[in-house]
């Protein structure tokens, strides 16, 4: 009898451990709503943290290791090459020298990119709309005069730059919509400007008083940079112009005409 009764309780628990699994199975294979679905709404995925979770899945610390060990390397490469004074060397150092000092065309990029997608890159701010009607108002393709003045030292007496001599804290004016690339004191300008332009040419102001515009500012023609000195006598005000294309200073009065 014992036997008998032994053997129907495991009947009983079979039946019921059977029972379990297949409830089990049908919740796995049936998924109930979420509340977002019960709208309309697409499911939102997302990761909640947890002790068993070792990484995001959106951030792979292999690679992240990578990176750094690829940057320790090429600071290392870096430091032999410039150290190891081999003439075998020379181009080698030519070459990374003349590429880290030439600053990067963020006015030519931000050009091309409009051309190609109608919209400015976002990281550049500035009024779409108002570049528009600029350009409608027929004045595209010409230059801007920084400011109304008499030129009282030409580009031949040093290669470089203009002396223009302007009203008593004239205000001086981007010839052309551009990228503040440089605000600070350069040789030979004193407190400078310089502007690059979409065309990868750039446009100096030297000598001034005071600076409106802050580094990497995209500003457009005509708009504010800065205002021009004192003269020496103090009646009268003076600053710097010039305009370099590539490695090399042009004379400004080949692309605008001052008085």
């Amino acid at each position: 009898m014992r036997s008998r009764a032994d053997e129907v309780r495991k009947r009983i628990e079979n039946r019921k451990r059977e029972k379990e699994r297949m409830s089990k199975n049908l919740n796995n294979r049936f998924l109930w709503p979420e509340e977002e679905e019960k709208y309309g709404f697409d499911k939102v995925t997302t990761f909640e943290g947890g002790h068993e979770e070792k990484s995001h899945p959106l951030f792979k610390k292999e690679i992240f290791v990578f990176k750094i060990l690829f940057s320790a390397a090429l600071v290392l490469v870096l430091a032999i090459l410039f150290r190891n004074d081999s003439p075998t060397l020379d181009p080698t150092r030519s070459f990374i020298t003349k590429t880290m000092e030439n600053e990067f065309q963020f006015a030519f990029v931000s050009n091309w990119y409009e051309k190609q997608f109608g919209k400015p890159l976002a990281i550049l701010p500035f009024n779409h709309s108002d570049k528009e009607k600029d350009k409608s108002d027929g004045n595209e393709g010409e230059y801007a005069m920084p400011a109304s003045g008499k030129i009282l030292e030409q580009f031949s007496s040093n290669g470089q730059r203009v002396a223009i001599e302007t009203s008593k804290e004239a205000t001086v004016d981007a010839m052309e919509e551009g990228l503040v690339s440089f605000v600070g004191t350069k040789d030979g300008f004193g407190r400078t400007v310089i502007i690059q332009h979409p065309d990868k040419s750039e446009s100096w102001y030297g000598n001034l008083a005071q600076v409106e515009v802050d580094p990497y500012d995209f500003i457009e023609k005509g708009d504010i940079v800065g205002k021009a000195s004192d003269s020496k006598d103090g009646e009268k005000g003076e600053f710097y112009f010039a305009i370099k294309k590539g490695d090399d200073f042009i004379d400004p009065i080949q692309v605008i005409k001052f008085e």
